[in-house]
């Protein structure tokens, strides 16, 4: 399952606010919580997960690379590197599904059309009948 990345997760983010990823976190930092600091974290924190995963799994190709001899020190090792990057997966999957996930019940506001001033003035209501103090028959 492919899931979008860092690098699709800015740009989404930069399209929704029409500005560039550093300018928004920027505008975050001044800004209460809200939905732009929710989408700039899980940002943050998928793009960690896949700096991550490049780490582990280069350390883990070297730990394994052909010809090595694995003692039991190394063992520990390759166990705790596998270990990080199945965990690095798991969060850069939820991270990105998630804020796929935001991003896509989101949509940039459309633009507000001016007013024209060659529009026509309202109709004035009709006149309401006075009421007759005299009972009806």
């Amino acid at each position: 399952m492919t899931h979008p990345t860092a690098a699709e997760i800015a740009a989404r983010i930069e399209d929704l606010y029409g500005a560039e990823l550093p300018s928004l976190e920027a505008y975050a930092r001044d800004q209460d919580l809200g939905m732009l600091a929710a989408l700039l974290g899980s940002h943050r924190t998928l793009a960690f997960a896949e700096q991550s995963i490049t780490v582990h799994r280069e350390r883990l190709q070297h730990l394994t690379r052909p010809g090595r001899q694995i003692g039991a020190h190394e063992v520990s090792h390759v166990l705790d590197c596998a270990r990080r990057l199945a965990e690095a997966v798991a969060v850069r999957d939820t991270q990105a599904t998630t804020a796929g996930a935001v991003l896509r019940s989101l949509g940039r506001a459309p633009t507000a059309e001016p007013p024209t001033t060659s529009a026509a003035p309202p109709l004035p209501a009709p006149p309401v009948p006075a009421a007759s103090p005299a009972p009806s028959r």
